[in-house]
Order: structure tokens, then sequence, then C-alpha cells
């Protein structure tokens, strides 16, 4: 099967294991800095690919080095990027991730990204492909307003379809998500982006009030594994413990793995264990996609005995693996 992903396109700088976060007017210093490919669409295809999956990937990019680095990132990994436009007239988007082993923030200039649209992205780009799937979906103004007929158009070819919100940097939290929904299939929100969108802190009940009657939404909740409702009933997947380095764009290993799992027809648990499985080994080195999991890897750790599916996670259990 071929996959369809469309969204922004980036490197990451990463600065890694900081002992402090700078304050405005301040200098840390950090143990490790490295250049990655980022943006959670790219490290989703990327982490697709790495699974085995055939991927093709649209979005734009700057006529610029760091255009020619994601190009090549891409590129090394096998997946198709004709439909990755060149615009002289934009820069190519850069982030900077501040990281330790527990969490990360991040600073982005969205360059091609803001720019990014559908206008461009003619039926030919779902051509042979089974399932489309974007991230972002706060962070691209440009694309935003086209997610559901894009979605929509998918349908129509055949495919299945997901999308990850990212984090709205406005907080308003809205901007037709909603809508939107209607034509997806699944929806990654992480803990906060779950809490914001549903409105209470009871991570059950903002599931049940994204619920429409059609979208499979998977809430990833960093330590605590990954949460869904089936049938009116939580199931809760804890994350696998690791040895972290770096948690950048260890949500989107996440999404690859799960989307691996449930376009092969394996339950809702196990593409959820296989999604946390995936998430976890990504983190083992510094940027998205440094460590992300082959398909074997990540069988090795389902099948591995080191955790097992249950409805809730102790209290005071501490686990990585999940995060967005």
């Amino acid at each position: 099967m071929r996959l369809l992903v469309v969204g922004e396109l980036n490197p990451d700088l990463v600065l890694g294991d900081y002992r402090s976060f700078p304050r405005p007017g301040q200098e840390v210093l950090v143990e490790d800095a490295s250049l990655t490919l980022g943006s959670a669409s790219a490290i989703c295809a990327m982490g697709l690919a790495r699974l085995g999956n055939r991927v093709r990937f649209a979005s734009k990019v700057g006529c610029d080095q760091w255009g020619d680095f994601c190009i090549r990132e891409l590129e090394s990994r096998g997946i198709e990027t004709s439909w990755v436009r060149r615009d002289p007239g934009v820069k190519t988007g850069l982030t900077v991730a501040i990281t330790c082993a527990a969490d990360r923030a991040l600073v982005t200039h969205l360059g091609a990204i803001a720019s990014f649209c559908a206008a461009g992205l003619e039926d030919g780009v779902m051509e042979g492909c089974t399932h489309l799937h974007i991230s972002s979906y706060f962070l691209q103004a440009g694309l935003r307003p086209d997610c559901r007929a894009l979605f929509a158009r998918a349908h129509a070819n055949g495919m299945t379809t997901s999308l990850d919100p990212g984090f709205d940097p406005a907080e308003r939290w809205e901007a037709g998500l909603r809508d939107t929904l209607r034509e997806v299939d699944v929806f990654f929100p992480n803990e906060v982006e779950l809490r914001c969108l549903g409105g209470a802190e009871d991570p059950a009940e903002c599931l049940r009030r994204l619920g429409n009657g059609r979208t499979q939404v998977i809430a990833k909740m960093g330590a605590a594994g990954c949460q869904a409702l089936e049938n009116g009933r939580l199931v809760s997947v804890p994350a696998f413990p690791v040895k972290t380095a770096d948690t950048t764009g260890a949500g989107d290993s996440f999404n690859a793995g799960f989307l691996h799992a449930w376009l092969r027809g394996r339950s809702l648990q196990d593409a959820m264990q296989y999604g946390a499985a995936c998430g976890a080994l990504s983190t083992r080195a510094m940027g998205g996609t440094g460590s992300q999991a082959t398909a074997e890897e990540a069988e090795t750790m389902m099948h591995s005995g080191t955790v097992s599916i249950r409805s809730r996670i102790p209290e005071g259990e501490t686990c990585q693996g999940g995060h967005s």
C-alpha cells in the first residue's frame, strides 16, 4: 500500500539536555546539538517509511539549503517527493527544539508552512494511495481551510484518513476542527490537546465529547500511554519504559506505528500498543527521526513482555514513550 502525507516540512535544530530552561536575557548550556528533519507531518512520513510502507509526501519549501536538506532526508528513506513544491518567494520553515529527557519546548519560523495550501494538489496526488494523513492542523494556516475538502476527496477515492491537530499557538482550539473531523477516520490529540479540545480534565470525558459517531480518537497521554473509547469502553495502553534521550517527534512516530498496524486490520488495542512501541523506540536518540523503529523492532518490543494492556496506570508509575 502507498500512504499519502500532506503537510508542513522543515528542519529541526535540536538543542539537547538542558539543565535549566533559558529566561529572557539569560544564556544556558546544553549537552548536545543536531540538525534533523523536523515537522510533525514529515516525521510521521519517515516513521511510516521506516516501518516498510511506501509513502508519498506533498508540501512546499523554499529554494534554499533548508529545503534541499528536507527533500534529501525524505528521499533517503525512499519517500516520493515529486509533490514537494519549491517556491523562491518564501523561506523554508525552521524549528528550534530545546529538549531534555522529560519534555521539550519549540520555537518555529513558519516560512513556507504558512502559505502551503491544497490549491496545487490535483487529483493525481492521491492516485494509487490508500490513506491520507495530515499533522499540525493549527499551524498550517494555508492548508487548514481546505482540510475537510481534502479528506472528503480522499474518501471519494476510497481512502481512509487521519489527522493530528498539534498545538494551537493562538490557543483558541476551534478553527473549524469539529467540522473537519466529520471527514476524519482517526484523530491523534496528545494529552494537552485532548484537554483543550474536550474542555474537561478527565480524559475519558474528553474522548466522549470529541466523539462524533465516525472518528476514532486516540489520545496520546505521555508517560501514561494512550487511551481510546471502543464501543463506549475505555481502552488504555501503558507506555513502554525506555531510556529516553529526546522526546521530539515521539507522538508522530506513535501515529506512524498506529497507522501501520491499523491499516493492516489489527485490533484497536494492538494498533495502540504498536504505536506506543514506535513512540518509545523513537526517543532513543536526538531528533524525531534518528531512532525510529523498524517493523521488527516494534514487534519485538510489543511481545517482549515488558508491559501488558490494562485498564488503568497504577498511581505513581512512570513510563516513557507516548509523548507527542
